[in-house]
């Protein structure tokens, strides 16, 4: 496996080793041994699975308790997918790393607790799973507008009100507004 950090340090590519053949491919999308061997040592306690049509934009998403680490994967289709920090103490807060994730690169990407979560479907659908390190807590989940001008995430979009977007996600608010982390 191949673990690659971004340019946030502790958002972090993984591409797992692909075993192939007439058959078509194996890998292991998780490992806690191989995973922790390379720094990565989490305990996840929650999987989740969705399925989203073309120009679906989910986040950015975090939870202020119940803080969860993610490490996302694309079993279909192709997603971009961004991590922002939100730790008012980090140096790198504010900022912001996106990658395309898909079926066919088969990357994983770890999302780690303290930073906002979305991603947007570049393929006509595709299901996107991913690990949790903690339990899903509607009571703390807040989520920060996709188009904030602070954070200028620059979506693969070309015609932006072509996005589906829900409800919570369409009232997300500004990074100067939101509870964020310390």
């Amino acid at each position: 496996m191949k673990i690659t950090p971004t340019a946030i340090p502790e958002v972090l590519v993984i591409e797992p080793v692909v075993f192939s053949d007439a058959r078509g491919f194996f890998l292991e999308t998780w490992s806690r041994r191989k995973f922790a061997e390379a720094g990565l040592d989490a305990d996840f306690v929650q999987d989740n699975h969705s399925s989203s049509v073309k120009n679906t934009l989910r986040g950015l998403h975090y939870q202020l308790q119940n803080t969860q680490g993610k490490l996302v994967r694309v079993n279909l289709g192709v997603v971009y997918d961004v991590a922002v920090d939100i730790r008012r103490s980090s140096p790198t807060f504010g900022k912001w790393v996106g990658e395309v994730i898909s079926a066919d690169n088969r990357r994983l990407f770890w999302v780690p607790p303290g930073f906002a979560h979305g991603f947007l479907v570049l393929s006509d659908v595709a299901e996107f799973q991913y690990k949790c390190t903690d339990y899903y807590n509607p009571a703390a989940e807040r989520c920060i507008a996709f188009n904030d001008p602070d954070l200028a995430i620059d979506w693969p979009v070309t015609d932006p009100g072509q996005l589906i977007l829900s409800a919570k996600d369409q009232a997300g608010k500004a990074l100067k507004t939101a509870d964020l982390f310390p």
